[in-house]
């Protein structure tokens, strides 16, 4: 009989994109669940999954669409912002991504699919990439030391703060900060300065600036040039601040820097800022790469990363992540910083639009934005316009007194943004995309009738520059040859593409980190993030201008409110530490307004990640510490013991759900139930949140708080170490509470990053996954990425146990693969495992964590099931060869693990002396020789990088 033809509903595949984020299809899935022991999905998810905690309704989220569809929705949305030219400044400036740029880095998957550079040997590239980062923030500041990136400026000048802090003699708690530091700074400042019971003494004037250096402080901030342009010279306040035993911070525009004496020459202490002007549009707000730099003396306090040069084990230099038992999750509650996450994509790009433009090129820019700005202020001046005088690089400023907000209107009515300063004051920031057109349009706002616009061309001639000679820079910068030889197209292109042919991201394959997903970042999602709508607005433009980012922000809360079960969600925090310390300044504000501002313990299990009590800490907590039993699961019995101990005094507990260990624990709600008892609210953890969408919600089994890790679970790509996003979400009584900005209303707990929105220019990238995916899709992924993860588990058990696993012996979306019995057979550790595995063309899984000598695996639903048997193919060809290892076929000091990974020029070396042969350590199985991937070097010394420290480009034979 002929079969019915297909309906047209079937034929428009509207949950088309299932499959192309699903890796597994039905047939797969049947082979998987036989090899686990299981009839079907749902009987597997049903067996792991608690039923006592379960979902009993589906997810109100809109059922899938086409990735067609989905691209004409959010266009829809992204046409409801109005894109006019910006002259606010404020932090936030025009730039011109470098085509070249663009397309090969911020929209190539190379680059922004990679993960942290915690494997050094397979992450040469952005390595590189991120010393020219540090090496241009040293240059440019004039200082010594910088790190790789940080969230935003506004973060970077808090952390500069507790730097300080930490640093100085001063045992003062009182922290200056110039009132004319840009506003998102100061309210992120004071967001992080009171629950560490730091006084901010705000300066908004030359007198109580004066008053308050005359006074007791351990710390100074002063922005340099000011919010509204002005340039001071700061070299008598720096020595009157060094007097006092005090640091002097300075947050500096590195463009500005150019021109302009850094802050390393007349003695600054830390200089931080934001590179968004090297060629990141304004995105909103972000992502965009903070940087710090401080004095030699202060880099072991340092947060963040460094990344530092090394040799490897052939003697030739290799970088690496610099004083990496500095990493603030290995320290925990003593901790100085809970950044885990960087901006490293942003970070990168900065780097490399220096490299492109080099110091001639940045000294060009920066000198047409100055002289822009001469002429803009000598043609208001001829139209009789009161412009305050100031030393000035970028920013003109007038006092127009009542006349403020009209002027204001009128030019948004002719396509440009003004900022309102102080409510008498207009300031006008000219950048990089400034043309001669713009000040003609600026000019017409303020000619009177009648009144002809005055000429560029006639007021260049006696427009004499505003920077005061006495604060003009006379230092090289930038002299390092990578700076100076890439300046053509060909040759940045081939420079781009050698740095990531040393990388291995997921574009090349599978990154089975346990508890760091790294899913399928879809190519659809990615397209909107460079749409002019979305990447050129201003993050405090007028509202009714950013309106479809507003839609945008609704629904995606809506649908990630729907998929958490909680009531509120912030999206603000730009990264998952963020969101974590944001979530415990939601409780400690709870509990004040209660009356109860004395709760201040913060219950922790031992397994815990370690950013869980680095937010404690932060947040003024008192950090104390519960037992695991046996099987990774929090000791009930200790946990109700501690909360009897601590009843009175009893904030949160925090808690990663699936635990830390990849286990569903059976008696969380039980926990939740006993917190709560003893006053204390529950802080679910969500970086496993990639096992619980659509299966079970923390909003619903007693979870009062979450972050949520936007590039894991919800497909923003991490980049090497971001950008990141890490919304809050909280029950019904907690979302007075929520952080934001004093400028978007009244905020609950204040600003915790310096844009209302944070990375705003990345949530499409989730909307999109949500509209895309629909409930069902994204309860199918889960369930997929839990079936691959108990498939990888049964299928290694013969030859690596799981450490640990839920009483039928399934996991979570993770297991815990245990390689501690070879140190003692044969030597080998669960690193050397991970170097062979760079031999078989994989990433390493998470290394170490949260075990020593382990190898946490999570392979996410986006593999395909040949991807998965690769992996677990190339795992069981390395237990053979530990098996030789401990059989005595090789010595324990001289095996294919020990000297792995092997680079191409060591295995092509004339000498060999090794047991094995060649072919065994460049084609341990026989596909590779079809396609190989070669790491650049060898196995890298961490060692001697911590005793010899370099963090910026020198000539590579001084590193050796």
């Amino acid at each position: 009989m002929p079969t019915s033809a297909p309906t047209l509903t079937a034929l428009e595949n509207a949950s088309e994109f299932h499959a192309r984020h699903i890796g597994i299809d039905a047939a797969d899935e049947a082979l998987m669940l036989k090899a686990i022991g299981e009839t079907s999905r749902r009987t597997l998810i049903d067996s792991i999954v608690p039923r006592s905690i379960a979902r009993s309704s589906k997810m109100d989220i809109p059922a899938a669409i086409t990735e067609a569809a989905a691209l004409a929705e959010i266009k829809v949305l992204a046409g409801k912002n109005k894109v006019l030219k910006s002259f606010i400044g404020q932090g936030y400036y025009g730039t011109h991504t470098p085509g070249v740029i663009l397309r090969n880095i911020l929209e190539n998957p190379a680059w922004y699919t990679a993960y942290t550079p915690y494997q050094a040997e397979i992450s040469q590239g952005r390595m590189e990439a991120l010393v020219n980062f540090q090496t241009m923030v040293c240059d440019l500041t004039g200082m010594p030391m910088a790190n790789a990136s940080m969230l935003d400026e506004a973060t970077a000048a808090a952390e500069a703060m507790t730097l300080a802090k930490r640093s100085v003699k001063s045992k003062s708690n009182v922290f200056v900060v110039a009132g004319d530091c840009h506003p998102q700074t100061i309210e992120v400042i004071q967001t992080r300065a009171a629950p560490l019971g730091i006084t901010v003494l705000l300066a908004n004037s030359a007198p109580e600036w004066e008053a308050a250096l005359a006074g007791d402080y351990f710390a100074v901030l002063a922005q340099y040039p000011a919010t509204s342009g002005r340039i001071d010279d700061l070299r008598a306040d720096v020595a009157l601040v060094h007097g006092k035993q005090a640091a002097f911070i300075v947050a500096a525009d590195l463009l500005a820097l150019t021109l302009l004496t850094p802050p390393g020459e007349f003695d600054a202490d830390i200089v931080v800022g934001t590179t968004q002007r090297f060629g990141m549009p304004l995105c909103n707000g972000g992502p965009h790469a903070a940087y710090m730099a401080c004095r030699d003396e202060y880099k072991r306090s340092m947060p963040g990363r460094i990344v530092g040069v090394s040799i490897d084990t052939h003697g030739n230099p290799a970088y690496r992540l610099a004083l990496q038992t500095r990493e603030q999750h290995i320290r925990r509650e003593k901790a100085t910083s809970n950044i885990c996450t960087a901006q490293v994509l942003p970070a990168v790009i900065a780097s490399m639009y220096a490299v492109y433009h080099g110091p001639e090129g940045l000294t060009r820019i920066a000198q047409r934005v100055a002289k822009f700005t001469a002429i803009l202020a000598k043609g208001l001046e001829q139209l009789g316009v009161p412009v305050r005088a100031q030393a000035t690089f970028d920013t003109v400023t007038l006092k127009t007194d009542g006349a403020t907000n009209s002027i204001a209107a009128s030019a948004v009515s002719a396509g440009a943004n003004l900022r309102i300063y102080f409510k008498d004051y207009l300031c006008i920031s000219l950048d990089e995309t400034t043309t001669r057109d713009d000040l003609a349009l600026v000019w017409s706002l303020f000619a009177k009738p009648g009144q002809a616009l005055p000429s560029v061309d006639a007021l260049e001639a006696t427009a004499e520059s505003l920077i005061p000679a006495a604060l003009r820079r006379t230092s090289k910068f930038l002299t390092h040859p990578v700076f100076n030889t890439h300046h053509s197209e060909t040759g940045m292109l081939r420079y781009i593409r050698m740095l990531s042919d040393k990388d291995l991201a997921l574009d090349r394959s599978m990154i089975p980190l346990g508890s760091c997903t790294m899913k399928l970042n879809a190519t659809s999602e990615m397209i909107p993030i460079t749409w002019p709508e979305f990447a050129n607005i201003h993050p405090f433009a007028p509202a009714d201008q950013r309106q479809g980012y507003t839609e945008l922000d609704a629904q995606l809360r809506a649908w990630l409110c729907a998929a958490t079960g909680y009531a509120g969600i912030s999206l603000q925090p730009n990264a998952g530490s963020q969101g974590e310390y944001a979530g415990l300044l939601v409780i400690q504000a709870y509990h004040a307004s209660k009356g109860q501002a004395h709760r201040n313990i913060c219950l922790i299990p031992s397994s815990a990640h370690g950013t869980n009590p680095a937010s404690a800490q932060m947040v003024g907590m008192q950090v104390v510490v519960t037992k695991c039993d046996d099987n990774g699961n929090v000791d009930m019995a200790d946990l109700q013991a501690k909360c009897e101990q601590h009843s009175a005094n009893l904030a949160a507990v925090m808690i990663t759900y699936p635990s830390t260990h990849g286990v569903f624990e059976t008696s969380v709600k039980e926990l939740c139930a006993l917190v709560h008892q003893h006053g204390g609210r529950v802080y679910v953890d969500g970086a496993n949140m990639n096992a619980l969408v659509g299966t079970a919600a923390p909003g619903e089994f007693g979870g009062d708080v979450s972050h949520l890790n936007l590039h894991k679970t919800f497909c923003i790509p991490h980049g090497g170490g971001g950008p990141g996003v890490g919304p809050v979400c909280v029950v019904a009584d907690l979302v007075p509470f929520l952080p934001g900005h004093a400028t978007g209303g009244v905020p609950g707990t204040g600003a915790v990053s310096a844009a209302p929105l944070g990375n705003a220019a990345v949530l499409p990238i989730s909307w999109m996954y949500c509209r895309m995916m629909g409930a069902d899709g994204l309860q199918h992924a889960t369930e997929a990425a839990i079936l691959a993860a108990n498939y990888i588990s049964s299928r290694l058990a013969d030859h690596y146990p799981t450490l640990y696993a839920s009483a039928n012996g399934h996991v979570a979306h993770e297991c815990i693969l245990d390689l501690r019995g070879f140190k003692d057979t044969c030597g080998v550790m669960a690193e050397d495992v991970a170097k062979r595995l760079m031999d078989y063309g994989f990433h390493a899984p998470t290394l170490s964590f949260p075990v020593p000598n382990t190898l946490m695996v999570e392979p996410t639903e986006s593999e395909t099931l040949a991807e998965l048997d690769r992996f677990i193919n190339a795992m069981i060809a390395i237990r053979g060869e530990i098996t030789r290892v401990e059989k005595g076929e090789w010595p324990q000091d001289n095996n294919p693990l020990k000297h792995a990974p092997h680079t191409a020029a060591s295995l092509l070396g004339a000498e060999w002396d090794r047991p094995y042969s060649r072919e065994t350590g460049a084609f341990p199985v026989a596909s590779l020789k079809a396609v190989k991937y070669w790491p650049s070097v060898g196995r890298v010394d961490n060692v001697y990088g911590d005793r010899n420290l370099f963090c910026s480009c020198v000539p590579l034979n001084e590193y050796a």
